[in-house]
């Protein structure tokens, strides 16, 4: 936490105030270069590029490039959910196909009606309209948690197709072109199905696995963002498998290593509250070893499996479950957790959290591109696109670390993108160039958001030499004019559209974070039995709410007010519920 709120006075929004002394902390860019680790990335990167290839390149071979971006623009389809079980990821890219074929099929439409290309009044309806789109598909990401580049892509699609140049007569087979490749991403997306019905799960779990152990390689028994990445990573494990924690069962005969490792995993968690377990080198390399086997498709040995046991509190016998689909009480608060573990990340956000970030996006995307348009840069809404993807953010200090990317990876892109077209290939070689840096892009933007834009620089501007053949020249000095323009303008937005909501969310978290303590100790004192399984699902997830809506406030210029030890103090007391609840 920066060092000014540590001064700040206990209480809600009257304690709010503008956090002067800790701007250095907010904008230094730190983070900007890590490199995060991720299971299952080769395998998703060639999915995607198989989609991109099927898309376009049966329309270049038959001589219309033109018509092959907008079925490529579809498959990016195949980018969303990468993480989602195949049942629940078939109704996700269902909505997000709809999505981007609309995109494509609405900036057509508008193109051919207001002529961007040749009225500057055209221009300046297209900017308003590529603003309002930006806005809206913010909000939506951020309220049903689709992250990644997310709301950038379908900006991107829209954007592309509203400043095409288009009679009315291209707007249903460029919208066709769209929906096909959307629905060839949806399927491949689904093909693993028939392979390994399991992989999403066992990701998950891996990933959780791996939390754990940087939560042993902290070497603290006490709390912190360490433990709370891990007590997310399990949530989603349970969420991906359909269990909800932690009510056990006994099921005998049935045998679901992955399902043994999670609640192995709980366990493992919460023990962690009542201190270091006796070797946690080895503990933690048990973890990873357990983890890679999973990420390689193979499930178990028994010997790992015997060793995490032994760490844990729970029976080692394999018969012991947490309950799936544990039934919900008709209660309010209790539907309200239930909805949270089924992984809807952004449904913990009150609606006023949510609209201003979305405001930034519409104000920066606004004047970027309008500002491009009075300037006279050639495409124009590629200042608007800049300025999106800085303020696809968390806060102002995830905005930095964003515009510190874009810069390094945008200049390293160009780099790239002026080497390939410099030799004017044909379109069927530019074509199997994009499906290469599709490839590259979805493998590496997982690990660091920069490192994707270096590929997905040159991807964009082979997209649109594909489409309209220019020069060389011309592109590279649009984009990086274009892109200099949108990251300035989204760092001034950043700092001037103050967001306040930030600290209500944190007051908010307070508050239920207690309310979940307080249930859960009446729970605990009550005569009836064990706590009804919502109890600790309640409790968990207003945990990780706690901690996600303190790091973001955190972020902010303006403080929040609360004193960080009531928070420490609020965490604290949940994890140690929750300890009581495993063995209750």
């Amino acid at each position: 936490m920066p060092p000014s709120r540590r001064s700040c006075p206990a209480g809600g929004g009257d304690g709010r105030r503008w956090d002067t002394s800790g701007v250095g902390h907010v904008l230094f860019p730190r983070g900007a270069l890590a490199l995060q680790r991720v299971d299952g990335a080769l395998l998703f990167a060639v999915r995607a590029a198989l989609a991109m290839a099927l898309a376009g390149l049966p329309a270049v071979l038959a001589g219309r490039p033109d018509l092959a971006v907008y079925g490529m623009l579809g498959a990016f389809t195949t980018t969303f959910g990468r993480n989602l079980p195949y049942r629940r990821r078939a109704g996700v890219l269902a909505w997000v196909a709809l999505a981007m074929t609309a995109c494509v099929g609405l900036g057509s439409a508008l193109a051919s009606v207001a002529h961007p290309w040749s009225s500057v009044a055209g221009g300046a309806v297209v900017v308003v309209a590529t603003a309002l789109v930006a806005g809206v598909c913010k909000y939506v990401c951020d309220a049903t948690g689709l992250g990644g580049l997310g709301a950038i892509l379908l900006l991107f699609s829209f954007a592309v197709a509203a400043n095409a140049t288009t009679t009315p007569g291209q707007v249903l087979p460029r919208t066709g072109m769209a929906a096909v490749g959307s629905l060839l991403a949806w399927a491949l997306a689904l093909l693993g199905r028939l392979v390994h019905p399991d992989r999403p799960q066992r990701l998950a779990v891996a990933a959780a696995l791996r939390r754990l152990a940087e939560l042993l390689d902290s070497a603290r028994g006490g709390l912190g963002r360490s433990r709370y990445r891990a007590t997310a990573a399990v949530l989603q494990a349970y969420d991906s498998l359909g269990l909800a924690p932690p009510t056990t069962s006994e099921r005998p005969g049935e045998d679901n290593t992955c399902v043994r490792l999670t609640d192995l995993a709980w366990s493992l968690l919460i023990d962690s509250t009542r201190g270091t377990p006796e070797d946690p080198p080895e503990l933690a390399r048990l973890l990873r070893t357990q983890a890679d086997m999973l990420a390689d498709r193979h499930q178990r040995c028994p010997q790992v499996l015997a060793g995490l046991a032994a760490y844990s509190s729970l029976p080692p016998e394999p018969g012991r479950r947490f309950s799936p689909r544990a039934p919900v009480p008709d209660d309010p608060e209790a539907r309200r957790a239930w909805v949270l573990v089924r992984g809807r990340p952004g449904g913990h956000k009150p609606v006023s959290v949510l609209l201003v970030p979305a405001l930034r996006m519409v104000v920066g995307t606004l004047v970027a591109g309008g500002a491009a348009l009075a300037l006279g840069l050639g495409h124009g809404y590629w200042a608007a696109i800049s300025a999106a993807a800085v303020l696809h953010s968390v806060n102002v200090r995830t905005t930095v670390q964003r515009a510190v990317q874009r810069t390094l990876g945008t200049t390293l892109g160009l780099v790239i993108a002026l080497g390939v077209l410099a030799g004017h290939p044909a379109p069927v070689l530019l074509a199997l160039v994009v499906v290469a840096l599709e490839f590259l892009l979805e493998y590496v933007v997982v690990r660091n958001y920069g490192l994707g834009v270096v590929f997905l620089t040159p991807l964009a501007l082979l997209l649109s030499d594909l489409a309209d053949p220019e020069s060389p020249e011309e592109l590279i000095v649009d984009r990086a004019l274009g892109s200099l323009l949108g990251i300035a303008v989204a760092l001034v937005c950043a700092l001037l559209v103050v967001h306040d909501r930030a600290a209500v969310r944190v007051e908010r978290a307070l508050s239920q974070c207690t309310e979940a303590t307080e249930r859960a100790e009446r729970a605990l004192a009550s005569p009836s039995g064990p706590a009804p399984p919502v109890i600790p699902v309640h409790l968990a997830v207003s945990v990780v709410e706690l901690r996600e809506a303190d790091d973001a406030a955190a972020g902010e210029l303006l403080s929040a007010g609360i004193d960080p030890a009531a928070l420490a103090a609020a965490e604290q007391r949940a994890y140690l519920l929750l300890a009581r609840l495993l063995r209750h």
